[in-house]
């Protein structure tokens, strides 16, 4: 057993080995629950958070061959328990500026979206309110083209900066963006590292009205103060995921510490010790009861990432 150990160990610390010098923090077997909002996941076999959009370029220019995967804010993310092999590049506060200048907002990937839609409350700039109810950060929104209230990222982006899998600096204008319903087609590999958002010039006062409205709508409609990922599963095209989850009888369903919310049914939350196979077994259930009652199968919005079974070791040189 030991032996078996120290070999397993050996292997984390060879990835390791490889890892360009960077200037950001790297961290071996890094715990990662702490980072989502569901609170639960396994460790990131390594943890690399850069020390700014130059440093992420050189690692990707430079970086050993194994998988890599992104997280920013956590809020719609599932980490399976037993970990994600490869790299996690993790971006966070480097990544989180806002500026505003005239109709624009100028704001780093890692930006956190209630941040921005309070920035352009203070500057008197319309279009952002329905973010103030969004969690997680502005790379995050923009991936999934997250919304509410009518608007979503799409209809506030102005220009995109990316670095694909080699490190190559993108930009795009809106127009060369191709979203869709809580989805854009660029790469899955990309790494969205800011962007710039167009506002329209109002009245702080309306403004301020409208976060109200939408932020008491939220309050009586999705569950408060617990460990949730927000909406687990897309709306089906004319529908509402929550109906068809409640049509099937899911209000309140539980699997360990994993339940469906009594308050809203696309919501699940963590009652105190879930893992995240009760999450995804608890999902995948409500697929199943959804698809008896309705013949519809429920595509799942929360990002699922790493793997049950802890194994790292699928990596191999540069």
């Amino acid at each position: 057993m030991f032996s078996f150990l120290k070999s397993l160990f050996s292997k984390e610390s060879e990835l390791k080995r490889l890892m360009p010098p960077v200037r950001g923090k790297v961290e071996e077997n890094a715990p990662t629950a702490k980072m989502t909002w569901l609170g639960v996941g396994g460790a990131a076999e390594i943890l690399f958070t850069p020390a700014d959009a130059d440093d992420l370029e050189f690692f990707l220019a430079s970086r050993p061959n194994a998988p890599l995967t992104v997280i920013g804010g956590g809020s719609n993310l599932l980490i399976r328990d037993g970990g994600i092999p490869g790299v996690v590049v993790h971006l966070d506060k480097p990544f989180a500026r806002i500026e505003i200048d005239g109709e624009r907002i100028y704001c780093g990937a890692g930006a956190r979206n209630m941040e921005i839609a309070r920035a352009a409350l203070e500057a008197g700039l319309a279009g952002f309110e329905f973010m103030c109810g969004i969690p997680g950060t502005l790379g995050g929104a923009i991936r999934m083209n997250a919304g509410a209230h009518g608007r979503s990222t799409a209809d506030t982006l102005e220009e995109l900066t990316a670095l694909d899998i080699l490190g190559k600096k993108m930009v795009l204008q809106r127009g060369e963006v191709p979203f869709d319903y809580r989805s854009n087609a660029l790469p899955d590999n990309w790494i969205f590292t800011g962007a710039v958002l167009k506002g329209t010039p109002d009245s702080p006062d309306a403004i301020r009205a409208r976060m109200n409205e939408y932020k008491a709508l939220r309050e009586k409609s999705q569950p408060q103060g617990v460990r949730t990922a927000g909406s687990m599963f897309k709306n089906p095209v004319g529908l509402k995921a929550w109906q068809l989850i409640e049509k099937a009888g899911c209000r309140g369903l539980k699997i360990g510490g994993a339940a469906v919310s009594e308050k809203h049914c696309n919501f699940f939350i963590n009652t105190g010790k879930a893992t995240a196979q009760d999450f995804e077994t608890l999902g995948e259930l409500v697929q199943r009861r959804v698809f008896e009652t309705s013949e519809i199968k429920l595509e799942w919005e929360v990002r699922r990432v790493g793997v049950k079974t802890k194994r790292f070791s699928s990596f191999g040189g540069r």
